[in-house]
C-alpha cells in the first residue's frame, strides 16, 4: 500500500531566471517567474510542475539525478545553451543545461508536447531502492539488465529509471521530487531519514531515502 505519492520536480540552480529560459522549452512547459526570485514550470497538471529553486553552490561533481528529454533533435537543446558531452557512442545525446547539469535528449519523429521522458537516478543498489520507491509510491518496478524502472507511480507524470554505478554519493543532489503524504512518520519507519523538521522558515519535512536522495514530505497541513 503506497504510503506517499508523487507531488512535483525541483531543480536547483545558481540563476534561476536563466535556468527556467532553457529548461521550460526543453520540458514543454511554461515559465512562472515567482516573487522570490524563483521560477515554476507549469504544465496540465500540479504534478507536471517543475520549481526552479535558487542555491548558492555550483555543479561541482556528475549528477546523480538527471532529465532525459523527447526532442527532435539535440541541435534544438544545444540552441538554448547547453553543451554536448563526449560519453562514447550511445543511442542518445549527452548533455551538459547551462549551469553544468547532466541531461540526455533522446531524438524522436515525433515529438510529444510534454518532454520530459525519464527521471534518472545513480544507485549503489539500483533494484532495492527502485523496489523501496516503487512501494513507497504504489508502482510496480521492472527490472532490466543494467536498472530498474517504474513508471506507473500514481501522479507521476514521466518514468523513473535507477542505475547502479560504481562512485558513491558524495554531495546534495541538484533534482529532487517532492511527495504528498498524510503521515511523515510512515515514511522514517519504512527506512527514510529526517533531515530536517517543520519549523518557522519551512511547512514541510526534508528526508533522504536509504540511499540518502533528499525529498521533501509535504502533509495536509503544511
Amino acid at each position: 500500500m503506497a504510503i506517499a505519492t508523487y507531488k512535483d520536480l525541483c531543480l536547483d540552480a545558481n540563476d534561476p531566471a536563466a535556468m527556467g529560459e532553457f529548461w521550460a522549452p526543453t520540458l514543454g512547459l511554461t515559465a512562472t517567474p515567482l516573487g522570490d526570485g524563483d521560477v515554476r514550470l507549469d504544465g496540465p497538471t500540479p504534478q507536471h510542475a517543475v520549481w526552479v529553486n535558487r542555491v548558492p553552490e555550483p555543479v561541482t561533481v556528475k549528477q546523480r539525478v538527471h532529465i532525459d528529454v523527447h526532442a527532435a533533435g539535440p541541435d534544438e537543446v544545444l540552441a538554448r545553451g547547453a553543451h554536448p558531452l563526449d560519453w562514447g557512442p550511445l543511442p542518445w545525446a549527452v548533455m551538459q543545461d547551462p549551469e553544468g547539469g547532466e541531461l540526455c535528449v533522446f531524438t524522436r519523429e515525433s515529438v510529444p508536447a510534454y518532454k520530459l521522458y525519464e527521471l534518472v537516478v545513480d544507485a549503489v543498489d539500483a533494484p532495492t531502492i527502485a523496489a523501496w520507491w516503487a512501494g513507497v509510491l504504489g508502482a510496480t518496478v521492472e527490472h532490466g539488465a543494467d536498472d530498474s524502472s517504474f513508471g506507473d507511480a500514481p501522479g507521476m507524470p514521466f518514468l523513473m529509471v535507477f542505475g547502479t554505478v560504481p562512485e558513491p554519493k558524495t554531495v546534495k543532489n541538484r533534482i529532487h521530487w517532492d511527495v504528498d503524504t498524510d503521515d511523515v512518520q510512515a515514511l522514517v519507519e519504512a527506512g527514510a531519514t529526517v533531515l530536517r523538521a517543520p519549523d518557522e522558515v519551512i511547512s514541510w519535512t526534508i528526508l533522504a531515502d536509504p540511499e540518502g536522495n533528499e525529498f521533501c514530505a509535504f502533509t495536509p497541513r503544511a
